[in-house]
């Protein structure tokens, strides 16, 4: 078995040592020791160490650090650090980080301060600057618009090819980020994206050449309405590294680029998983235990509701149950097989229909996948679950009813999860919403009211 690992040049790994090294370093001030140490960090490490020291610590430390480091270390920093950092920084330091920052990161930024700080940054910021930013916080977060960035490389459809690498050596000497740009996008008089040109075909095409008799005219973009897990989608279908956004008349407003699809998608599948469990996806670093209580004790509270109907089916089964007593040792194993059957199917579904997998307008095939998947599943248990209940009592009809019951309830709730999600998307609502614990706690009573109801059909051949 082969073992895989990530080298990079210079890379220092942020371990137990290099912390304990940092905080001895802190207590003497050893300034030149510490930088020389950060030199052979990136942001993102620096960012993972500063989250693992206090707030004075890591306070030192980004101190040390350059204008330009400050503002790509805070966006990498977790919520608490990060809040620590914007609630204490002055108004001229946050108006130099945000400056530093693509338009995108620094509205993020901007958007995280108080209303008053916000309103202080905004009255030094340079005309340009703030313009874009207030555009920006327009658009809702988790909307094309909210996660796009201004910065685009944009010609006019009659410009030359020479003037088009003039443009671009003049935005690469004025944009350090100008190694995120791939395309130049081309638009008409009013704004209107018509097109776009591959940075890297400017250097094989002839100077006087016309950028619209050059350009590929199929453009894929999306307006800035556009969900961010939709856009994710495009991205993911397309193999795109960024997309153009427009507005409503399909005037070009900005871009969006794959480093921010990766973190929604990140985003969206913690947001997902959270869901599902009925919880919350940043309960870990944001939240106090009494405020993850209070998040999770609605969810827990409707559970409890939903399984005392289970209470409610077993007492209408009393007479069963007193007639054959073993047959409770049986509700709770199908009810938990039946559950997490119908649990699994609904998460693959959440899941499909959040990658673009499982589509709505084709509802059949996903249904009737699970459907053969839980057939072969709730055969296997059935038939395991059967001979030992037949072997325990010491019927073999006993084993039939344990096993058809197991079967039945299987199925039904690998159905009910598989839909269930599917309608809940088709009606507007969120599919992981469904998929949580009271989903559940419905396929328990599902599996017990099955079994039951079919051991009574069957009892006076028990008897």
């Amino acid at each position: 078995m082969t073992s895989e690992k990530i080298i990079i040049q210079d890379y220092l790994e942020v371990d137990d040592e290099l912390l304990t090294d940092i905080r001895d370093l802190i207590q003497t001030k050893s300034d030149l020791l510490i930088k020389n140490i950060l030199n052979d960090l990136y942001p993102p490490d620096i960012a993972h160490l500063m989250n693992r020291l206090d707030y004075e610590e890591s306070d030192y430390i980004f101190s040390l650090l350059s204008t330009e480091e400050q503002s790509q270390v805070l966006v990498k920093l977790d919520d608490d650090h990060r809040n620590y950092f914007l609630q204490n920084l002055t108004k001229t330091e946050l108006t130099e980080i945000v400056e530093e920052l693509p338009t995108d990161e620094a509205t993020d930024i901007v958007s995280e301060l108080s209303k008053e700080k916000a309103e202080e940054v905004f009255e030094t910021l340079d005309k340009e600057n703030l313009h874009e930013l207030k555009e920006l916080l327009q658009y809702e977060g988790n909307t094309a618009g909210g996660i796009m960035q201004k910065e685009v490389l944009v010609v006019q459809k009659n410009d030359t090819v020479k003037k088009a690498i003039q443009m671009l050596r003049r935005a690469a000497r004025e944009d350090e980020h100008i190694k995120k740009h791939y395309s130049i996008f081309v638009v008409d008089e009013g704004g209107v994206l018509i097109g776009l040109l591959p940075i890297s075909e400017l250097v094989l095409l002839s100077p006087q050449r016309r950028i619209y008799k050059v350009m590929e005219k199929d453009v894929i973009s999306v307006t800035t309405n556009i969900d961010q897990e939709e856009v994710a989608h495009i991205f993911k279908k397309y193999n795109l590294v960024s997309i153009p956004v427009v507005d409503f008349q399909n005037r070009l407003v900005g871009k969006i680029m794959v480093d921010d699809i990766v973190d929604v998608m990140q985003e969206e599948h913690d947001e997902d998983v959270a869901k599902m469990i009925g919880s919350d996806a940043d309960e870990m670093e944001s939240r106090s235990p009494s405020q993850i209580a209070l998040l999770r004790l609605p969810w827990v509270l409707i559970t409890l509701f939903i399984e005392l109907l289970a209470g409610v089916v077993i007492h209408q089964f009393d007479e069963t149950l007193s007639t054959v007593l073993l047959l409770a040792s049986f509700m709770p194993i199908i009810s938990a097989i039946s559950g997490n059957t119908g649990l699994q199917s609904a998460a693959i579904i959440v899941r499909g229909l959040a990658t673009g997998h499982v589509h709505l307008s084709e509802w059949w095939i996903p249904l009737r996948r699970q459907f053969h998947t839980t057939i072969i599943i709730g055969g296997a248990c059935g038939v395991v679950i059967g001979i030992i209940g037949a072997v325990w009592y010491g019927k073999i009809l006993f084993g039939v009813v344990v096993g058809v019951s197991m079967f039945i309830s299987v199925n039904i709730s690998g159905l009910v999860g598989t839909g269930v999600p599917m309608i809940s998307k088709s009606l507007g609502f969120d599919p992981a919403m469904t998929a949580g614990p009271f989903e559940t706690a419905f396929q328990d009573v599902i599996g017990i009211s099955i079994f039951l109801s079919i051991a009574t059909m069957l009892l006076h051949w028990l008897v």
